[in-house]
């Protein structure tokens, strides 16, 4: 299956609610009802006020424009503005082939999924044939430290990790030490998740991250926050309360597949400015799909988003 036909069976929710109803009223006369229930299908599929908006008025342009051909396709435009919301910074481990170890800190709330998502990447890293570390710095949930050393055992990758309750500004800082002693390509950092409200476990992340990039100098690494795509509009205040404390390089968003509100994703990216780097469509490790715009756009907005689909784009 390639990542196209992925990420469209993973948005299939979405893509009923949002590509289909985009199909049957593009098939409509333009009647003066027309652009409100464009923005109505913008916004049950949580693409955001501000994005629909734009979205609606460059479309108005477009369809006033005189140099369109004949063949031209509305829904082939929005896909094409709606992939140019998403920002095109590269990743480190893109950007920076021959930089290691990469560090990966993993940041977000309870309960989006933070330590499964933390012991995929490390798959995807291995398959990617890079030596991997990962820390267990969620020292406040023994299962959390468990979990990833299962991780750590089915993919024969070594964990750092201490006792419950050890500070995890340790771990993360044994973890940084052992990936450059070591000669890692890449380490991971799982870290507890935290209510944003939470002023001492948020001042306890900004620590993490003063510790990590002590060690690391002038060296960058990502700080990737972890959000559940099924909260909708309500990730927005996760990301701003943790922007406050450290400076967030990418998102991941999980449960993709559970959501009919996957332009989420559309939104958040343009407003802060955020790169998506995979998004979680499944709960198998091979679930966890790099992030292509473009793709996305196409499987987000095209009513059949199928392998057949994609020879046509």
């Amino acid at each position: 299956m390639s990542l196209f036909q992925k990420i469209g069976e993973g948005l299939k929710k979405t893509r009923e609610r949002l590509g289909s109803g985009l199909a049957a009223l593009f098939r409509k006369e333009r009647t003066a009802s027309f652009y409100a229930e464009l923005e109505e299908l913008l916004l049950l599929s949580d693409v955001g006020p501000a994005q629909a908006t734009t979205l609606i008025s460059e479309l108005k342009e477009w369809e006033k424009g005189t140099d369109r051909t004949d063949t031209s396709d509305p829904m082939v435009f929005l896909e094409e503005r709606i992939a140019s919301f998403f920002p095109l910074d590269p990743p480190l481990w893109v950007e920076r082939p021959e930089q290691t170890p990469i560090i990966l800190l993993m940041v977000g709330v309870n309960g989006v999924g933070k330590t499964t998502t933390t012991g995929k990447l490390a798959c995807y890293f291995k398959d990617q044939g890079k030596s991997v570390l990962l820390g267990a710095a969620d020292t406040f949930r023994a299962a959390a430290v468990q979990q990833l050393r299962l991780w750590g055992e089915k993919l024969e990758i070594p964990v750092v990790h201490q006792k419950e309750g050890a500070d995890p500004g340790a771990v993360a800082f044994d973890t940084v030490k052992a990936a450059i002693a070591r000669k890692i390509d890449v380490a991971i950092i799982d870290t507890a998740g935290r209510l944003q409200t939470k002023h001492n476990l948020m001042a306890e992340l900004g620590k993490v991250h003063g510790l990590i990039k002590r060690e690391l100098g002038d060296t960058p690494f990502e700080s990737l926050i972890v959000l559940d795509a099924t909260l909708g509009q309500n990730t927005a205040s996760q990301i701003e309360h943790f922007q406050k404390i450290i400076p967030l390089t990418g998102m991941i968003l999980t449960k993709m597949d559970g959501t009919s509100k996957g332009g989420i994703a559309v939104s958040l990216a343009r407003k802060y400015r955020l790169p998506v780097r995979f998004i979680g469509v499944g709960e198998g490790k091979e679930d966890l799909l790099t992030f292509d715009p473009v793709l996305f756009a196409k499987a987000l907005i095209r009513p059949n988003a199928s392998g057949q689909d994609e020879n046509r784009f």
